[in-house]
This record gives C-alpha cells, sequence and structure tokens, in this order.
C-alpha cells in the first residue's frame, strides 16, 4: 500500500554511496502511479509487472533488488523463478512462510488498526499518523507526515487493493532450502510491525548474511536511511559486482535494486 514516493531521500542517499549506479523505483499495481489499476493476488504476478516495467524502460538485467516488507517477497519470488536475472538482492524488514509463523510476520498488536484501515472509509488525516507510528521509531516526523497525508490524497490505495496486496503477502511462500541467489538482510531490532527474528531465520535458512540496526523500526529507509546504504556498499564491496542498474520495490506500506540499483515500494 505504500509507493515510490515513499522511499522519501533514500534513492539519493543510494546514489551517492553507490557512484555509477542507476537507482530505479518501481510502483507496484494499485499503488502510486497505478493506483487505479487492480493490484494482483499473487506475489508472482507483481515479478512479472517489475520485468515488464524494466524492459519498457530499456533496461535489462541482470539486476541488484533493494526491496522492502511486501517488495522482499517479490525479490526472492524474481530470483527463484528467472535467477540468471537477479544477480544480488537486499531485503528489508521482510518474513515469508514457511520460515516464520504469522504472529511473527505481523505482529498481532496491529490487527485491530490495520483492519480498521483496510475494512473502513479511508481517512488520510487519521491513517498516516497510524501508520507512522507502527512503522517508524521516529513518529514525531511532521514534514514526512504531510507528504505521506498528500500522497495517499493524490494517490489512494482503494480498500480492494489493499486486501488484494494483504492476501498476496499472506499466500506467499518461498520455496525451503537455501537459496542460489545472494541475499542481504537486514532489519530493525525495535520493529513494531514485522518481527527481526524473522530476518534472521530466513538469513539462517539461506546461510545469507544479516545486519540489524538496534533503534530502528519497519521502515528501515526513514528510520536509518544512511546505515542501510553504508551496509549495502560495504556487503557489494566484499561481493564486487556491475551496478550499471538498482532497482528499489516498496510493497505494502513501504521497492528492488539491479544492476544500477532499483527500489520497490
Amino acid at each position: 500500500m505504500r509507493e515510490s514516493r515513499h522511499w522519501g531521500s533514500f534513492p539519493d542517499l543510494l546514489r551517492s554511496s553507490l557512484p555509477g549506479a542507476r537507482v530505479v523505483a518501481i510502483d507496484l499495481p494499485g499503488n502510486g502511479t497505478l493506483y487505479q489499476q487492480r493490484s494482483p493476488t499473487r506475489v508472482r504476478d507483481m515479478v512479472e509487472h517489475c520485468r515488464r516495467t524494466l524492459r519498457a524502460q530499456g533496461w535489462a538485467p541482470p539486476y541488484h533488488l533493494l526491496a522492502l516488507s511486501l517488495g522482499g517477497m517479490v525479490a526472492v519470488a524474481w530470483e527463484h523463478e528467472y535467477p540468471d536475472e537477479v544477480s544480488a538482492a537486499v531485503l528489508l524488514s521482510t518474513s515469508m512462510r514457511p520460515y516464520s509463523p504469522f504472529y511473527q510476520r505481523l505482529r498481532p498488536a496491529n490487527y485491530p488498526a490495520l483492519l480498521r484501515m483496510a475494512l473502513g472509509s479511508r481517512d488520510p488525516l487519521r491513517d498516516e499518523p497510524v501508520i507512522l507510528r507502527i512503522t517508524s521509531r521516529q513518529p514525531d516526523q511532521p514534514e514526512v507526515l504531510r507528504a505521506w497525508v498528500e500522497y495517499a490524497r493524490e494517490c489512494p490505495v482503494s480498500r480492494a487493493n489493499a486486501l488484494r496486496q494483504l492476501l498476496a503477502a499472506a499466500r506467499y511462500a518461498a520455496l525451503p532450502g537455501q537459496r542460489q541467489g545472494r541475499f542481504l538482510l537486514l532489519a530493525g531490532a525495535r520493529d513494531q510491525l514485522v518481527d527481526p527474528d524473522c530476518s534472521a531465520q530466513l538469513a539462517q535458512a539461506w546461510q545469507a548474511d544479516l545486519a540489524i540496526h538496534p533503534q530502528a523500526g519497519h521502515d528501515l529507509p526513514l528510520d536509518a536511511g544512511p546505515w542501510v546504504a553504508a551496509q549495502v556498499l560495504d556487503w557489494l564491496r566484499q561481493h564486487p559486482t556491475d551496478l550499471s542498474l538498482a532497482i528499489m520495490a516498496r510493497p505494502a506500506r513501504q521497492t528492488p535494486l539491479p544492476s544500477d540499483a532499483q527500489t520497490a515500494h
């Protein structure tokens, strides 16, 4: 239920940290510039959307993916379905079956507020402060809040699309076993939405690298953007690849990274 603008200043920070990399932010159907489209109910269909979008813009694989929350599922599914297209992926605050139980993947304390937003009438002035409080450990950010309210007014996510995105996240399950691609898992120790143990469990199962910020919440680029960029840079120095394109993807409330740099919300 988030869009590319919710990355805030992080894409510029990533560009400055990775000289020569191009950072491309993608909106998933139902969000941002695509808010009038119908959201897929399967993560696999979100992968196909991202692939079509990049190719239509003239970007050819392989890619580096930087993905947050639901976007992490998209990145993992992408690497599984098309391993030659994904050089590496950084997964922020993500979780997925079968590695974590539902009560860790979405903390029960948030169920009432999320259901009210998903099933009730949409009111950005009421909803966005709740979302900021749940996803960030720095809720007193009036400029961020004003921007989020404006995004919600300009490109409102429909109730049906919100539910379809939640369904896609709930039904997705990664295949067990070690991943053949290279992954870096990042999480915030004070994530109130998703238990950071979910990232730790994925890292252990896939023998992947893991770093946890001691103070950050779910929205790592917002709470600890410089730290995230530094972790990505250090990791890529240890595993050098061509960074011609980076893709960012932000999923529900929150984008992937290719050989330049991409982000998905």
